[in-house]
């Protein structure tokens, strides 16, 4: 399996520290509002690449933290006129939903950043007393310049790092790429006591410690959305290094950045699209199928059209799984289409191609619809659908919406009017077929002429 390394920029064959065994970190939400679908992209490819190891055997440790203090969190609380302990509560609760509503499988541990405060003042307080960190009025920075390999990761320097647009000018700093890991808290803001008083950690600090808590000293992958490469899991990284001068993680990895019709998503912009908003008008794995149809690096670019088009994708599935009566534990693999599963893996092997492994599933949709295949190799494609495809996140509620496939006697009927219609067709009695199509329409029943013959499904309510 290759896997592109963030850390040495290229792809680079998956060794796992232990073997058999996969430990990853993935960096959760800041629960002051509900997540949006940039979030959503990260959350979802995350699910697939711990799916993925799982499918292939591993035992994966998969640990994603909820960050519940946060300056936004404040912020938020102020505008509610309530706590902050309310703020968060409220929307973890709220990302626990969404996450659920799109098929996400609820992480190996979820720790909170105000469950692990002794061990962040523990870490911060090592740091200082190792010369990696300095103490001024309340607040502990770290220092970059005693740390010869910061910017490893991002390739950023710190003489670079001036002040400006994206730098914060802060006359406390030793330098301006010094990163905060305890702020001094304001007068009616929360905080926690600590060796230099009262205050609250930096976001930085907060995911090294949840993560090596449950995965230890160095994992196998660490992960996030592409914009977190710089600052936070560099100064992640560069804490790690200070502490022990071993890398945090072995393989950092990164999704790309998601637009909104060409344009960077933004309220200014009246394009920004909480996945809650999504999900009202989309079905989850129609979210899933247009966020999987784009490798996992590659920028995505969202919009109405191409999600349209991924909701009719995955519906064409449910339709072809019924029209052949397909019913779980009803057919026994028999390997048959072993060439299938080899080239779906294949593609996930290299660097998690889901748009490849995607395509090995429209190949096995369209043996299911061609009639003139045996049945069973019809079943057969149907059956590897259903499993390469939950390797992805698909099919998780397969039997809830095959249920309402029809009974045997509707069946029956329903081929005796589409043999009717063939007669038509044959006499070229182009009026009688498509009245016979349009009456069907009209009752909920899609019926398509194809070069492998006339199939029909019920429109799926999913």
């Amino acid at each position: 399996m290759q896997l592109y390394n963030q850390s040495k920029r290229k792809k680079e064959e998956f060794i796992p520290i232990t073997p058999g065994q996969v430990k990853i970190y993935a960096c959760g939400p800041t629960v002051y509002n509900y997540f949006h679908i940039g979030n959503a992209r990260a959350f979802i490819f995350f699910d697939v690449l711990r799916r993925y190891f799982e499918y292939r055997g591993y035992d994966v440790t998969y640990v994603q933290n909820i960050t519940d203090i946060d300056d936004k969190i404040i912020a938020q609380a102020i505008e509610e006129q309530t706590s902050f302990e309310d703020i968060a509560s409220k929307y973890i609760q709220a990302f626990l939903d969404d996450s659920q509503a799109l098929g996400i499988k609820p992480p190996t541990h979820q720790p909170k950043a105000t469950e692990v405060m002794p061990e962040i003042i523990e870490l911060i307080n090592a740091l200082v007393e190792k010369g990696n960190a300095y103490e001024v009025n309340g607040d502990v920075y770290f220092d970059t310049a005693s740390l010869p390999e910061y910017g490893s990761l991002s390739g950023k320097k710190t003489e670079d790092q001036m002040p400006g647009a994206r730098v914060e000018e802060n006359l406390q700093k030793r330098n301006p790429a010094d990163f905060t890991l305890w702020k001094r808290s304001k007068p009616g803001e929360p905080f926690w006591q600590s060796p230099w008083g009262e205050g609250r950690p930096g976001w930085h600090t907060e995911c090294v410690v949840m993560s090596r808590k449950y995965l230890g000293e160095t994992f196998d992958i660490h992960g996030g959305g592409i914009d977190l490469i710089f600052p936070h899991h560099e100064n992640e990284l560069a804490q790690a290094l200070a502490l022990t001068g071993k890398p945090l993680a072995n393989y950092w990895m990164h999704n790309g950045f998601l637009n909104v019709e060409g344009e960077k998503m933004s309220k200014s912009l009246k394009n920004f699209f909480n996945a809650r908003d999504i999900l009202e008008h989309h079905s989850p794995e129609a979210i899933r199928f247009f966020f999987l149809s784009k490798h996992y690096r590659s920028p995505i670019d969202f919009n109405r059209e191409i999600i349209e088009e991924s909701e009719r994708a995955v519906e064409n599935f449910y339709s072809s799984l019924k029209s052949i009566g397909f019913v779980e534990n009803s057919i026994v693999e028999d390997n048959s289409l072993s060439q299938a599963e080899q080239d779906f893996i294949a593609a996930m092997d290299d660097d998690i191609n889901s748009a490849k492994a995607i395509a090995v599933l429209f190949d096995l949709n369209r043996q299911i619809r061609n009639e003139h295949l045996p049945r069973t190799q019809r079943e057969q494609a149907a059956l590897m659908l259903v499993k390469l495809g939950r390797v992805l996140g698909f099919f998780q509620n397969l039997e809830s919406i095959l249920q309402d496939s029809v009974p045997d006697l509707s069946k029956q009927l329903m081929e005796l009017i589409l043999a009717y219609r063939a007669q038509a067709r044959a006499k070229k009695d182009w009026a009688v077929s498509d009245r016979i199509r349009d009456d069907l329409a009209a009752l909920g029943i899609e019926i398509k002429d194809t070069p492998e013959g006339c199939t029909w499904s019920i429109k799926s309510k999913h």
